[in-house]
């Protein structure tokens, strides 16, 4: 069975935008990825690059012929009202701003056709925070990936009390059509189910660097030999990347503000954005 969801709109070609396209589009969906200049869509053109690369080494079933096919298949766009205008799905992950998205939604909301379902990516908004600016609440709602989907294949799928039944539904079923196992949640929760699970460790890490309690290194010791846990909080944080970290540190406020400031001064500002720079809290070798 198939859904109505055959062209799929990514807004936000970052790391985890392009993991997100590469992923539908590898399962036989028309994607566009938009961005918001040449510059960041010629990245995601040589990040798709290595995610074929990353994919084919992470899955002994891979063919790597088959996933070239699917990067090359994906349109690029940085018009972001003609990148919506003939789809059925858009999946929006922006960068982790409630202004940015509720600004991107009152563009695309008069832009798609009447239709269109809209999905946000958030990791840590509620889509009921959203819905109002997307012009079409009972249409919208939340589907969230984790960091290299082929292999960390959750899709966290959180509608509002607006949402409709018959949406939901689509966009369960269009998870698992494009390879997710698919988290039904029953009521909002900031975070969903994973981060929900995963923040407070992150948190709880950070205070214990910024007390000078240990070093990232000795942090992710304890934890990956204390739990069997295959990574640290440290090593999490550059896989997610540390733009995102920061940007939700800074929402957050308090003491998870100092250490998004600490962020910024001693990474972001120096080029460390994690993984994808190839340096953050540890170095990484070029793909």
């Amino acid at each position: 069975m198939t859904t109505t969801f055959t062209r799929v709109t990514i807004l936000g070609a970052g790391v985890l935008g392009s993991q997100i396209a590469f992923q539908a589009a590898n399962h036989g969906k028309e994607v566009t990825l938009y961005d918001v200049s040449d510059e960041a869509v010629e990245a995601a053109k040589a990040r798709l690059e290595a995610i074929v690369s990353l994919f084919v080494h992470e899955v002994p079933s891979a063919d790597r012929d088959a996933a070239t096919t699917a990067a090359h298949s994906i349109s690029f766009s940085t018009d972001l009202e003609a990148s919506v205008r003939d789809t059925d799905l858009v999946i929006e992950a922006v960068p982790e701003r409630i202004d940015l998205k509720r600004d991107v939604y009152t563009r695309i909301g008069s832009a798609a056709g009447p239709r269109t379902v809209f999905a946000t990516n958030s990791s840590t908004l509620l889509p009921s925070a959203l819905a109002e600016s997307t012009g079409r609440p009972e249409r919208f709602l939340a589907l969230h990936f984790a960091n290299h989907v082929w292999v960390n294949n959750t899709a966290e799928i959180m509608g509002t009390p607006e949402t409709s039944p018959g949406v939901y539904a689509d966009v369960v079923a269009f998870a698992r059509e494009i390879g997710m196992v698919p988290i039904e949640l029953h009521r909002e929760q900031s975070g969903y189910v994973l981060n929900s699970l995963l923040i407070p460790l992150l948190n709880a890490a950070a205070g214990l660097l910024l007390k000078g309690v240990a070093t990232p290194e000795t942090i992710d010791t304890t934890w990956r030999i204390g739990t069997g846990a295959p990574k640290g909080p440290f090593e999490i944080f550059d896989i997610v990347g540390l733009r995102t970290a920061y940007a939700i540190s800074s929402e957050a406020g308090g003491d998870s503000a100092i250490f998004a400031d600490y962020l910024k001064t001693e990474y972001l500002d120096k080029g460390k954005l994690g993984v994808e720079s190839g340096e953050g809290f540890y170095r990484y070798p070029a793909a």
